[in-house]
C-alpha cells in the first residue's frame, strides 16, 4: 500500500479509503468487523463515515454506520492504527430526524453533532472532520446547474446561512479541544473552496485539507476548475462512488436484475439515471474487455492513479468485493488505454454530473 500526506497537516493516509455506507443497513456487525480486520490487513489505515450513514439515509438506519466502527474500536483496540473521518450533516436534505433538520451548521449543530459522533466512535477525536455539503444554495448530488432562484425563500427574501468564516470558527473551537485534528469540505464547488482558503488564511483559521467529492468516469466534474485548486493550495481531493453506485461495473448491463445498490435502492442516486450513462457505461465496459481487465478494473485503477487524487474511497458489501476493489490498485493503465478513456470523454463528456 502507497501512503500519502492529507494536505498540510501531518497525517498520513492510505491511497485506499475504506467507506462505510452501507454497514447497518446492507452490511451487519460481523460484515462491518470482517472488513475493518480486511482493510487494515492490507495496509489501509483510512476509515470514513458520517453521521448520517448509512445510505440511503432513513430514521430508523441513522447512527448505525458509526455505532458499528465504534463497537469494532472497542472490541480490538486498534483506534491508533487508523485515520477515522466523519462528517456533519447539513441542512437543505429532507432528514428531520437529525438534529430536528438540522437548520444550519452553527456553532450548536456542529458542537452537537461531533460530541455525538465520537460517543457512538467510542474515541476521544477524530482525525478528520468534514462538513458534508455545503450549507449555502449550490448545487450537489447530481444537480449541475446553479439556480440563483434558489436564493430567495417563498415570501421573496434572501435565504440566511451561516457564515463560513462562523463554521471556521466553530471547527477551530474542537482543534483546540484535541475533538479534531483536520477539517475538510465535502459535495464542494470551487466558488466555497476558494473562500474557505481565503477566509482561513485572513483570519488565522483553520485551513481546509481535503474535500470530498464525486470523481469517476463518468463523473468528472473535479477536473473543471477544482484540480488546479488541489495544486495550488495543496488540498487533498478523497474521490467518492469510484464505481459510479456500482454502474461502472456493468453489472447491470450484463444482468438488469442483479442485486445491487441500484436495483435495492431505485429511487435514489439521480446522478446515474441521466439519458448517457448506460451508453458511456458501455463504451468504457467495452474497452476494458478488449484490453483484458474487468470493467471494475478499469474505472478504479483510472481513479486511484490520477494525479490529483490523495485517497480513493471505497465501498463493498462483501469481503470479496472488497478484495478485488483493493486488488485493483495494482492494475496501472497503459499511455493507450488511457488515450481511449479521453476519447470516449470527449464524444460523451460527463454524463452523469
Amino acid at each position: 500500500m502507497q501512503y500519502t500526506k492529507l494536505g498540510n497537516t501531518d497525517i498520513s493516509v492510505s491511497k485506499i479509503c475504506l467507506g462505510t455506507m452501507t454497514y447497518g443497513d446492507q452490511n451487519t456487525q460481523e460484515d462491518a468487523n470482517n472488513q475493518l480486520d480486511y482493510a487494515l490487513s492490507q495496509g489501509i489505515n483510512f476509515v470514513d463515515t458520517a453521521e448520517m450513514y448509512p445510505v440511503p439515509p432513513k430514521a430508523e438506519t441513522f447512527t448505525r454506520t458509526e455505532t458499528m466502527i465504534g463497537h469494532w474500536l472497542q472490541q480490538t483496540k486498534k483506534r491508533d492504527q487508523i485515520v477515522l473521518g466523519s462528517k456533519v450533516a447539513g441542512p437543505r436534505r429532507p432528514i428531520d430526524w437529525i438534529r430536528g433538520g438540522p437548520k444550519s451548521l452553527d456553532r450548536e449543530n456542529i458542537r452537537t453533532a461531533v460530541h455525538d459522533s465520537l460517543t457512538r466512535l467510542q474515541t476521544d477525536y477524530l482525525d478528520v472532520y468534514q462538513l458534508h455539503w455545503p450549507e449555502r444554495n449550490v448545487p450537489m448530488f447530481g444537480q449541475y446547474l446553479f439556480n440563483p432562484a434558489d436564493e430567495l425563500d417563498a415570501q421573496g427574501n434572501e435565504k440566511q446561512w451561516v457564515s463560513i468564516q462562523n463554521q471556521l470558527e466553530t471547527l477551530e473551537e474542537l482543534i483546540k479541544e484535541g475533538k479534531i485534528r483536520a477539517v475538510g469540505v465535502s459535495n464542494e464547488q470551487p466558488w466555497g473552496m476558494m473562500e474557505f482558503l481565503r477566509i482561513a488564511n485572513q483570519r488565522n483559521l483553520p485551513r481546509v485539507a481535503t474535500i470530498q467529492n464525486c470523481y469517476n468516469l463518468i463523473t468528472r466534474g473535479m477536473e473543471f476548475g477544482m484540480t488546479e485548486i488541489l495544486y495550488r493550495e495543496n488540498v487533498s481531493l478523497l474521490a467518492y462512488s469510484p464505481l459510479a453506485f456500482g454502474h461502472l461495473t456493468a453489472k447491470y448491463i450484463d444482468d438488469p436484475s442483479t442485486v445491487g445498490r441500484a436495483t435495492l435502492f431505485p429511487g435514489y442516486a439521480a446522478r446515474y439515471k441521466k439519458p448517457a450513462v448506460t451508453a458511456a457505461v458501455k463504451r468504457y465496459a467495452q474497452l476494458a474487455r478488449e484490453n483484458g481487465m474487468t470493467p471494475n478494473q478499469l474505472a478504479l485503477s483510472f481513479v486511484y492513479h490520477r494525479w490529483f487524487v490523495t485517497s480513493t474511497i471505497i465501498g463493498a458489501t462483501t469481503v470479496a468485493q472488497l478484495a478485488e476493489n483493493v486488488s485493483s490498485f495494482h492494475v496501472k493503465l497503459s499511455d493507450d488505454v488511457l488515450a481511449e478513456i479521453e476519447g470516449i470523454h470527449l464524444t460523451m463528456m460527463n454524463p452523469a454530473p
